[in-house]
C-alpha cells in the first residue's frame, strides 16, 4: 500500500473513532493528527479540512463494502445502502449530523443521486421529470435515513427496510388507485 494510502487511512481510522466518542463538531484536526501520529501539515496535504475527511471515508468505504451490478433493482441498491449504514451506524449517527458547505449530507446526496439517475433514467427518459423524481427520492430516502440512524435506538435494519418498502408499496397502490389523471 503507498504511503499516501496508509497515511489517509490511518487519518480515517482516528477520525472514525473519535466520532464514535463525540460529536463531529468537538472534534479538531489537531485531534485527528493527534491520535493517528500523523502532523499538520501531512492532514492537510491530503484533506482540505475535516469535512474531507469524513467525505473521503465514506466514499473508500462505502465503494469497498457496497458491491452493486448492472442487474440490481432500485430496491437492492437501496437495501445494500441501508446495510452499510447499518453495519457502520455510530460513525453515520454522527456524520448525518453535520451541516453546512462540504457536509456529508452533500456528498451522500450527490452520490445517491448517482444512483437513482441509473434507475430512473429509462422509467422517466423526460430530463426535467427525471431530475425532479431524482430530487424527490433524495429527499424521501435521505430524510429516512437520517431519522432512522439518529434515533435513541436504531431499529434492525430488516425492520426498517420492512416500514420502508410497505410505505412506498401502500403508498403508490393510494395514489393510482385515487388519483390518476384521466389522460386526453
Amino acid at each position: 500500500m503507498p504511503d499516501s494510502s496508509i497515511t489517509k487511512m490511518a487519518l480515517a481510522a482516528s477520525m472514525k473513532e473519535l466520532m464514535e466518542q463525540k460529536d463531529f463538531s468537538r472534534i479538531s484536526v489537531g485531534e485527528i493528527c493527534e491520535r493517528s501520529g500523523i502532523n499538520r501539515k501531512s492532514f492537510y496535504y491530503h484533506f482540505r479540512d475535516k469535512y474531507d475527511l469524513v467525505n473521503w471515508i465514506y466514499y473508500v468505504d462505502f465503494l469497498e463494502h457496497m458491491k452493486i451490478t448492472e442487474t440490481d433493482t432500485g430496491w437492492n441498491i437501496f437495501t445494500s445502502i441501508c446495510q452499510y449504514f447499518y453495519s457502520e451506524a455510530k460513525f453515520y449517527r454522527n456524520a448525518l449530523q453535520i451541516e453546512g458547505q462540504n457536509s456529508f449530507h452533500d456528498y451522500f446526496y450527490e452520490t445517491l443521486s448517482i444512483y437513482l439517475r441509473c434507475i430512473l433514467q429509462d422509467v422517466f427518459p423526460d430530463e426535467k421529470q427525471q431530475t425532479f423524481s431524482i430530487t424527490f427520492y433524495c429527499d424521501a430516502f435521505y430524510s429516512a435515513i437520517k431519522r432512522w440512524l439518529t434515533a435513541r435506538e436504531i431499529m434492525p435494519v430488516e425492520e426498517f427496510l420492512a416500514h420502508i418498502h410497505e410505505v412506498l408499496e401502500k403508498s403508490a397502490l393510494l395514489f393510482l388507485e385515487k388519483n390518476i389523471p384521466e389522460k386526453g
